[in-house]
């Protein structure tokens, strides 16, 4: 009898520190989506970044922006090519622009969902 309250005892105790690792990823997944939801957001939220345009390559769909920091991107500031979500944004500026844009990544590629031209 002894050696059954035991073996009982162990197997509780086995179960429950194999348990531990599945809640903590289960915590740790909600947590993955809180921040998902709150990127989301920032991005629903339209926040703009500042840039100047280095180039409008109409043929490609592409405008290439020296910008600042990106913060729904988490993205530091450089000299990149995006691609625009409507081609009309491509006549709306020019190689020297002063800008403010919203970009987002669609499909594994970063894209311009509005641009404003600063005055």
């Amino acid at each position: 009898m002894k050696t059954l309250n035991q073996f009982s005892f162990t197997a509780a105790l086995v179960l429950s520190f194999a348990a531990l690792p599945l809640a903590n990823a289960a915590d740790s997944m909600h947590d993955h989506d809180m921040g998902m939801h709150s990127m989301s957001t920032s991005m629903a939220d339209g926040k703009m970044s500042e840039g100047e345009i280095k180039k409008v390559d109409k043929e490609a769909g592409k405008i290439t922006i020296k910008h600042g920091e990106l913060k729904n991107l988490l993205m530091p500031g450089m000299t990149m090519a995006f691609r625009v979500k409507d081609a009309a944004m491509l006549d709306q500026v020019k190689s020297g622009d002063k800008v403010s844009f919203a970009a987002d990544k669609v499909g594994g590629q970063l894209v311009i969902s509005k641009i404003e031209l600063k005055k």
